[in-house]
């Protein structure tokens, strides 16, 4: 059995807030690179140019890519073989990091303690943790931040079965154009395909913690991710909704099973901004 204090939990949480705002990764840089030498809209490419050159400054100058520094998601996989040690629980050593990250890395706090009252929390907790349980002796921490633009533009819906791969599809690119320029594109979609309405958003979300190029295993869904992004790119929304060929860097896709009444999809919206980070204790 190992032991890990929540103490070191909390500090690494601080750590985790402060360096993914102001470090892109480099999967997306990569992307944003190769969208910019194939975008045929002068305006889309001028656009691209400054959100390169904007997480250059982010990144020298350790300042937050985005003035939204977003609620702080974590997916937290716990071995079953690790014994949790310290104060109070792991959710609360997650809040004690996010607070701490957020207020000594200078981020905005944008939580509001109730959705009605909307009085803001002062140091953007509480956390959204998804904890699964693992074998092993490890605890992997990863770290998102979800910005409102994106995310108030991600969907739902409970298709009928017979509605099938081409309702998938409509779904989608229905989504990206309703969404028009308000997740500032290009942006990362992510798609849940299956288990139940709250697995199928969680599917949604998870798809977009992978390296952007990364195909799904299986054949069927890595080529759905493929043809859903040559069609999202064909709507012509563009950067920034300005009109281009670069709407989208990555389309992800999760999956689960379902019930044989149900076929569940979600779409989690990702602007170009895609800030996480993990760590492994």
């Amino acid at each position: 059995m190992k032991t890990i204090d929540l103490g070191l939990v909390s500090r690494q949480v601080s750590i985790l807030c402060t360096q993914a705002n102001q470090n892109l990764g480099e999967d997306v840089a990569g992307a944003l690179r190769r969208a910019l030498a194939r975008e045929k809209s002068p305006t889309g490419r001028r656009i691209l140019e400054q959100i390169l050159e904007n997480a250059d400054i982010a990144r020298n100058k350790q300042v937050p890519l985005c003035q939204d520094t977003g609620y702080a998601v974590f997916f937290v996989e716990l071995g079953r073989d690790v014994a949790l040690r310290g104060e109070g629980t792991l959710q609360d050593a997650i809040d004690r990091g996010v607070a701490e990250g957020y207020t000594s890395g200078f981020l905005r706090k944008s939580i509001v303690r109730d959705p009605l009252s909307r009085v803001n929390t002062g140091d953007n907790t509480p956390a959204v943790v998804h904890l699964t349980q693992m074998p092993g002796d490890k605890l992997k921490i990863t770290f998102t931040a979800k910005g409102g633009g994106s995310e108030n533009m991600s969907r739902q819906a409970m298709l009928k079965p017979a509605d099938g791969v081409e309702g998938v599809k409509q779904f989608v690119i229905d989504a990206v154009r309703r969404a028009g320029a308000n997740p500032c594109p290009p942006v990362i979609i992510g798609v849940g395909i299956g288990g139940t309405f709250e697995k199928s958003a969680w599917l949604a979300k998870k798809s977009l913690l992978r390296e952007l190029g990364s195909r799904h295993p299986d054949k069927f869904y890595a080529d759905l991710e493929e043809e859903l992004l040559e069609l999202v790119n064909r709507t012509g929304v563009g950067p920034q909704g300005l009109g281009g060929t670069t709407t989208a860097l990555d389309v992800l896709i999760e999956v689960y099973p379902c019930h044989i009444a149900s076929l569940p999809v979600a779409l989690n919206m990702q602007c170009h901004s895609a800030r996480h980070q993990s760590i492994t204790l």
